[in-house]
C-alpha cells in the first residue's frame, strides 16, 4: 500500500473542515472563493508537510547520469535557451520547485496522485509569487497556496480558487515528461536537479506502490468518473483557444504520430513508448512502461506539416525531413528546424475529466 494511505487523516464533512481550515490559515481571504468547500479535502499533511524545494541546485547530466536511470521519467522545462530537468524520483517527494529557469521565476510541480507534471510562471501582474503545498486535495489534485497572500491555487488549472488571487490564473509553460536518456542524448550540456534539496529523502524509491495501474481506481477522488476511458488512463492533453482535447495513451502507442487541430490551430502529437512510470514499482528506475508525448504546432514558415512515424523518428509528408521526439528536424530538407512547443499535459483521465469535463476524446 503506498504512502498516501498511511498519512491520510480521513475525509471530515465541509462544515467541520471549513472551521478547522480557516483556523488553519488565519491569513487567507476565505469570502472570495470560486469554489464550494466542501469539495476540498484533507490529504494527510498538514501544509508544506511535502516540503517544496525553494533553493534548486543542479547537477550536470553526466553527474546525474550516476543515480537516474535513462528510461526514468523527468519534467523538460527549456525557457530562453536554460534547459532543465526535474526527475519525478524527487517531484514525488516535494511535489513544488520554486526555481527561476531563462530568467523566468517558475513554479515546477507535480502531483502523483492525478500524474500531472505542469510548469508556471509564477509571476502576476510583474510580480514573483513563491509557492508551497497546502495539504489539501480537490478531486485528489495538488492544492498549492502562494506565502504572499495565502491564497489557494488550484494545481492542474493554474487557477486561483480561494483568497485575495481570486480571479488570477498563472501562465502554463511548455513543459513535459521525457525518458531522462533521451533528454541527456539531446541536451547533453543541460542542468538537472540536485538530490542536494536540504531534506532527507528515499530518491529513487517510489512511495506510491501500485497507484499507476489502469484498473485501479483514482485515490480520494469523490466526483463523476469519465465513461469513454477508464480514469487511469494516461492521456496527453491539449487546450487551445477555448478547446480542450485528450489522447489516450492507448490510442498513441497505436499511432504515434497524431495530425489534428485545436482550437483552430494545427497541432502533432508525439508519443513515444520507453519511458517508465514513476509510480508503478516499489523502484522509480524499475517502473513499467508506458511512453510520453509531447505537442507542438505542425508549422515551419508557414508551411503546415502533417506527420507520420517511421522506425522511431517522425517523417513529415511534405519534405520526408526526419525529426525527433523534441520537435527538432535531423535530416532532410528542413534539418535544424524547430517546431514550436505548446503547452500541454500528461495527466491520469480521471483528474482532467474531472476539470474539463466537455474535453474532446481524440479516436483515429
Amino acid at each position: 500500500m503506498f504512502m498516501v494511505l498511511v498519512l491520510l487523516t480521513g475525509m471530515v464533512s465541509a462544515k467541520s473542515f471549513s472551521n478547522e481550515w480557516r483556523s488553519a490559515w488565519p491569513n487567507t481571504d476565505f469570502s472570495k472563493t470560486i469554489i464550494d468547500p466542501s469539495s476540498l479535502q484533507s490529504g494527510g499533511p498538514p501544509r508544506d508537510g511535502i516540503p517544496p524545494v525553494d533553493h534548486p541546485r543542479f547537477v550536470t547530466v553526466e553527474e546525474a547520469s550516476e543515480w537516474i536511470a535513462d528510461r526514468e521519467p523527468v519534467i523538460f522545462l527549456e525557457l530562453n535557451e536554460d534547459i532543465r530537468a526535474y526527475p519525478l524520483q524527487i517531484m514525488v517527494w516535494h511535489e513544488i520547485v520554486n526555481d527561476t529557469v531563462g530568467g523566468v521565476p517558475v513554479a515546477v510541480t507535480f502531483c502523483p496522485l492525478c500524474y500531472s507534471a505542469i510548469a508556471f510562471d509564477r509571476r502576476i501582474q510583474g510580480k514573483a509569487y513563491d509557492f508551497g503545498t497546502s495539504g489539501l486535495l480537490r478531486h485528489s489534485d495538488l492544492v498549492m497556496y502562494d506565502r504572499q497572500t495565502e491564497s489557494l491555487w488550484q494545481q492542474l488549472s493554474g487557477e486561483a480558487i480561494v483568497g485575495r488571487m481570486v480571479g488570477q490564473r498563472l501562465e502554463m509553460l511548455p513543459a513535459s515528461l521525457i525518458g531522462f536518456g533521451q533528454f541527456k542524448s539531446e541536451h547533453p550540456g543541460a542542468k538537472v536537479l540536485s538530490k542536494v534539496t536540504g531534506y532527507r529523502r528515499d530518491y529513487g524509491r517510489n512511495p506510491y506502490v501500485g497507484y499507476d495501474d489502469i484498473a485501479s481506481t483514482p485515490f480520494l477522488y469523490r466526483g463523476p468518473l469519465p465513461k469513454k476511458v477508464r480514469p487511469m488512463e494516461h492521456l496527453v492533453t491539449v487546450m487551445l483557444n477555448g478547446e480542450a482535447v485528450a489522447y489516450p495513451f492507448s490510442t498513441l502507442k497505436k499511432r504515434p504520430a497524431v495530425n489534428d487541430e485545436v482550437g483552430g490551430v494545427p497541432i502533432v502529437v508525439f508519443y513515444e513508448e520507453s519511458t517508465r512510470s514513476a509510480l508503478s514499482r516499489s523502484k522509480v528506475k524499475s517502473g513499467k512502461a508506458i511512453g510520453a508525448g509531447a505537442v507542438f504546432i505542425r508549422r515551419v514558415g508557414g508551411q503546415t506539416l502533417s506527420f507520420m512515424e517511421k522506425k522511431g523518428m517522425f517523417v513529415d509528408r511534405e519534405t520526408g525531413s526526419h525529426w525527433n521526439v523534441f520537435g527538432i528536424a535531423t535530416s532532410g530538407p528542413l534539418k535544424g528546424k524547430r517546431l514550436e512547443r505548446i503547452a500541454s499535459g500528461d495527466f491520469f483521465a480521471f483528474a482532467w475529466m474531472a476539470f474539463r469535463p466537455q474535453t474532446r476524446l481524440y479516436r483515429p
